[in-house]
């Protein structure tokens, strides 16, 4: 009987540890479950600071446009974008499914509060706001260094690529662009004559040189500047139409500010004149109007850099 009475309480409290271990063991599995299914952070440094921001972070607001097309290009949601002046190619984000988060110098941080975003995407544009920002979530500057373009851009673009788990797709994107670019290069060995930059503002004329805002096309693409001594600065250098003469360039790249802010008067009717068309650029047809789209409202990002490479591309083979 005693035997019997034995067998059983070692049975039972067997059982009551077997019992245990499985709930402890359930508990385990579930805070591990419970770990893993928490977001990764990745820590981002950038020109304006430090943030902390979440892997595929699923509310994305987007100021940058270059940012924004390669969100596009990666085919990768945002949930607010400024909507005005966006450019055609990214027309789709004028759809009122998407936050409108202000304009490009004046963010709206109440709509950008309400919406709770997972990271804001800024650059030179919104730079003031950026402390302002970073109160309402992660704020990342991307805007490219035009002293070092292409380190610059592949830099924030491996960083989206970090940040949404995109590695490989950025880099098969970037090695395109760079076999483009090598092309370029090759090709611009054996132009006869140099190129100049401008942008037309409403009837004044900006000339840009290396280092500055679109020097891109001399320090990235190899043409040979028509000016070595031009400022580098984001505003580009004030020059006159005699100026263009004096340095009849073989090329001349004009981009039209007006055609995408609404300016009073078109690049083309500004340059229509006779000190203009009696440059070498003018004479063989190599007065090249850059889409500003690309160049002044976006540039930076898979979508608007491959674009920006395409076009000159096109101009020098012509």
């Amino acid at each position: 009987m005693k035997k019997k009475l034995s067998l059983l309480l070692l049975t039972f409290v067997l059982a009551v540890l077997a019992a245990c271990g499985n709930t402890e063991k359930s508990n385990a599995e579930a805070d591990s479950s419970k770990n893993s299914e928490e977001p990764a952070e990745i820590k981002v440094t950038h020109e304006l600071g430090e943030d902390t921001v979440p892997v595929n972070p699923k509310k994305v607001v987007a100021f940058d446009f270059g940012v924004l097309d390669t969100l596009e290009k990666l085919g990768i949601e945002v949930a607010g974008v400024p909507q005005a002046n966006i450019p055609p190619y990214l027309s789709k984000y004028e759809d009122s499914k998407y936050a409108n988060v202000g304009s490009l110098k004046e963010p709206d941080f109440e709509a950008i509060s309400e919406l709770s975003p997972d990271v804001i995407f800024i650059s030179g544009r919104q730079s003031a706001a950026y402390e302002e920002l970073k109160k309402i979530a992660p704020t990342v500057y991307v805007g490219v260094d035009t002293t070092d373009y292409m380190n610059s851009f592949k830099h924030n673009m491996n960083l989206i690529g970090d940040i949404f788990d995109k590695k490989q797709e950025v880099a098969d994107e970037l090695a395109k662009i760079e076999e483009d670019i090598a092309a370029i290069n090759e090709k611009a060995k054996t132009i006869d004559g140099k190129s100049l930059i401008v942008l037309v503002n409403d009837g004044s004329l900006s000339a840009y040189g290396k280092n500055s805002r679109f020097g891109i096309i001399h320090d990235v693409l190899g043409l040979a500047p028509a000016d070595e001594n031009i400022e580098a600065s984001t505003h580009g250098q004030k020059v006159t139409f005699e100026y263009l003469a004096e340095k009849n360039p073989a090329y001349l790249f004009v981009i039209d500010r007006g055609a995408v802010v609404g300016g009073e008067s078109s690049g083309e009717k500004t340059l229509d004149n006779k000190l203009v068309n009696g440059i070498d650029a003018a004479k063989n047809d190599h007065i090249i109007y850059l889409d500003p789209n690309y160049w002044y409202l976006s540039g930076g990002g898979l979508l608007s850099t491959s674009e920006m490479v395409k076009e000159i591309s096109e101009a020098i083979s012509e």
